[in-house]
């Protein structure tokens, strides 16, 4: 039985749908913490279990029976490292035999803030004595091109990431990838650096958006702190925003940028054009 945290979220469901290609739907089980919010996983057979990252004692009830478990990483960032403790410790009171979590592009050597707590959650898996994997996700196309309507509106694409390159790749090229691993014998002691099998700068997906609207769009780039104080003047939570800074600076200094092919490899075709996401997007 393959076991699937935070199921209900947008990774969390394509990871379900790649695995519904080639595992019965009775062998998996949609861990959530709304079990109500799921109710069309349940419909195509999918097991839906509750399971709260801060309460144990569903987690030990959701894993049971479960001989594989993806630990997609929370979403809560500063609060992550306890959630995850939950989860591997549950795991390994389930006896599961293989663990994937959902780690950060070269996160043992990455210049991004958001690296420490994969860090961390990385060592408490190899101190667990539980057979693991790691996926080291990088970034997704998905995140810069939320903000795709107020560039085209603004006729620019803010940023503090300079020069780097970005080797970003879709959700659903992460998701394929997470359910190749989970589905394939002889995982554990892998690690995995996943990225696009192209990369950008953030002038580059400007062009790119310019390009397929018909619209002037060009890149600025600013100060980190700016960036920042930018995003919240727009919206976003403080926190956010200083983590969305956080990581330009880091991509600036390579920390998003990875040209080892893994991705591809993994999943058995091309990672998902930057122009093709740009089309999605525009369409949406």
């Amino acid at each position: 039985m393959i076991v699937i945290t935070g199921a209900t979220g947008q990774l969390g469901r394509l990871v379900i749908q790649n695995l519904l290609k080639t595992t019965p739907a009775a062998q998996i089980v949609a861990a959530v913490r709304s079990p109500e919010k799921a109710s069309d996983l349940a419909a195509l057979g999918v097991q839906v279990r509750h399971a709260d990252y801060t309460q144990p004692a569903s987690l030990a009830t959701a894993f049971k029976g479960a001989s594989k478990l993806l630990l997609i990483s929370s979403s809560e960032v500063g609060q992550r490292l306890p959630q995850h403790k939950a989860v591997i410790e549950a795991a390994a009171q389930a006896q599961v035999q293989l663990l994937a979590y959902t780690s950060l592009l070269h996160a043992d050597r990455s210049p991004l803030g958001l690296a420490t707590e994969h860090q961390a959650t990385e060592a408490l898996l190899a101190a667990s004595g539980l057979p693991y994997v790691l996926l080291r996700n990088g970034w997704y196309t998905e995140n810069y091109l939320a903000s795709a309507p107020a560039a085209l509106e603004h006729g620019a694409v803010i940023g503090c990431a300079q020069d780097g390159r970005i080797a970003s790749a879709s959700r659903a090229d992460y998701a394929a990838a997470a359910a190749a691993v989970l589905t394939a014998e002889g995982q554990a002691g892998k690690v995995y650096e996943l990225a696009g099998d192209t990369s950008y700068t953030l002038t580059e997906l400007a062009a790119e958006l310019a390009r397929q609207s018909g619209k002037p769009v060009a890149y600025q780039d600013m100060p980190q702190e700016v960036f920042a104080s930018t995003l919240e003047k727009i919206g976003l939570p403080s926190g956010l925003a200083q983590m969305l800074a956080d990581s330009d600076t880091g991509a600036s200094k390579g920390g998003l940028f990875d040209d080892s092919h893994q991705l591809s490899q993994l999943i058995g075709r091309p990672t998902t054009p930057l122009a093709e996401s740009v089309q999605q997007a525009l369409a949406g």
